[in-house]
């Protein structure tokens, strides 16, 4: 279980920013790591904050992920293989009350049970 929580700041420009909080005040940056359709996403950046338990979170989206339909994001504290947050965005048609999105979510969230469980089956054999 992770210490860490996420907040978000803001959504613009094509980058969505957050603070981390509740990090040991050790200067060490948290190990974050975010994945859309399970893929990890590049450029991620998390720099100092403005105390030594803070740290802010930069998450550029990819080109490739504003297109048409639901695409999720999922962030990871890669220490202890814990989410810490998420969004989403839609794009084209939108239904109301659409479920596109929490069908999406469960399945980042089926990928990362996945991983920790093939992890498991690896470190008890």
């Amino acid at each position: 279980m992770s210490e860490l929580t996420l907040s978000k700041i803001r959504f613009r420009n094509g980058v969505w920013e957050g603070k981390i909080t509740n990090a040991p005040d050790t200067g060490a940056r948290p190990d974050i790591q975010v994945r859309h359709m399970d893929q990890v996403v590049d450029d991620v950046t998390v720099t100092e904050g403005s105390t030594g338990t803070e740290w802010d979170l930069q998450v550029p989206v990819p080109s490739h992920a504003v297109a048409d339909g639901v695409h999720c994001f999922v962030i990871y504290d890669s220490a202890t293989d814990t989410k810490l947050g998420d969004f989403t965005l839609i794009a084209g048609e939108a239904a109301a009350d659409d479920m596109r999105a929490e069908v999406e979510l469960l399945r980042a969230e089926l990928d990362m049970l996945k991983r920790a469980f093939r992890r498991h089956c690896l470190e008890t054999s």
